[in-house]
């Protein structure tokens, strides 16, 4: 997801699982949904769109297999919208890898992790379920931190099995890396 401009405004400010979700909407369509702090003041739905957003996202919270059939407004390259097309198409409880997803595509592995990592609407459109080869991969442009226990509590809370994902660790005899199963936390 792409670092939130400081002038951007939230429609409204909801509390998740995850933490503060800020959700901006433009005409009746789900145009951003961002990971806020503690800091940010909860500000609830004032419209019907925007109880359906916060019903279609507690339904989840509740029951990860539940899809989203929210009207999006995801501005970006044809190539991203391909992408963020197919990241609807992946059942939760399953993942596919950057390379997988770019076999489908016709691309390249790289290219499939930029469109993710601006994707604009997370949860919602489901980049947490694409993962590396070799780990988990990234989320939110990023490899470590407080994105990544994310990733992994979204796909931990779908039900992928807690060892499936490989999370690349340093060998302490060699200072190479090996892939080395670590257990998913919340």
């Amino acid at each position: 997801m792409p670092t939130i401009p400081s002038a951007f405004s939230h429609d409204m400010v909801l509390e998740s699982p995850l933490g503060r979700l800020g959700i901006a909407c433009r005409d009746q369509r789900l145009v951003r949904l961002d990971y806020l702090t503690g800091r940010v003041a909860l500000n609830p739905a004032s419209t019907a769109f925007e109880r359906e957003i916060a019903a279609q996202l507690a339904q989840f919270f509740e029951t990860p297999s539940q899809r989203f059939t929210l009207a999006l407004d995801m501005r970006g390259t044809d190539f991203q919208r391909r992408v963020w097309q197919a990241l609807t198409r992946i059942p939760a409880g399953q993942t596919l890898t950057y390379g997988e997803l770019a076999a489908q595509l016709g691309s390249g592995a790289r290219a499939v992790g930029n469109a993710c990592r601006n994707n604009p609407v997370s949860i919602v459109v489901p980049c947490h379920r694409v993962v590396s080869a070799s780990g988990i991969g990234g989320y939110s442009g990023k490899t470590d931190g407080r994105e990544i226990d994310r990733k992994q509590w979204l796909l931990k809370h779908e039900g992928n099995a807690p060892g499936a994902l490989k999370t690349p660790t340093k060998t302490p005899s060699n200072g190479m890396y090996t892939n080395k199963q670590r257990i998913l936390h919340a």
